[in-house]
């Protein structure tokens, strides 16, 4: 009964359309700031290196570096003052947390960029006819004996 209601509270905070990112996706991240009878919008552009938590819960958190010194910030994915995740590269990675790039500096930070460009450039294009031992005789022998049948 009590997690119901628990639940039914946090149903209301969930935001309907959340952004989509994955870890790795460099992001500018659009926070909601109050100061005093002011509002501001203050934009923080950074790699996502970790999200952890689900539902109401759920939180992620962006790196970057600042005047030679890491910066992280961790953001609520529900929260009220988060006004936008726009993910502006992608990159792709073979782990679910990257706290590996904590002991990196400079060029050793960036990751392989996951941009449909990118991706196209990088696409192998057809074998080559002599590519591999196994490749050329299996082209050969098949026309062969489609014309025998």
């Amino acid at each position: 009964m009590n997690r119901e209601l628990l639940e039914k509270a946090a149903a209301g905070s969930i935001k309907k359309d959340p952004p989509r990112f994955r870890i790795g996706d460099t992001v500018n991240v659009s926070v909601k700031i109050v100061e005093g009878d002011k509002e501001r919008i203050q934009v923080f552009r950074g790699t996502v290196i970790r999200r952890r938590g689900s539902g109401v819960h759920e939180t992620f958190t962006v790196r970057r570096i600042v005047a030679g010194e890491g910066v992280e910030r961790t953001f609520p994915l529900h929260s009220p003052t988060l006004v936008g995740v726009e993910v502006v590269r992608g990159g792709k990675t073979r782990r679910a947390k990257l706290y590996f790039l904590r002991g990196r500096a400079g060029k050793a930070t960036r990751l392989r960029d996951l941009t449909p460009e990118a991706i196209e450039k990088n696409r192998r294009g057809p074998r080559r006819k002599g590519a591999s031992a196994g490749a050329g005789k299996q082209n050969e022998t098949a026309p062969a004996e489609a014309k025998e049948s």
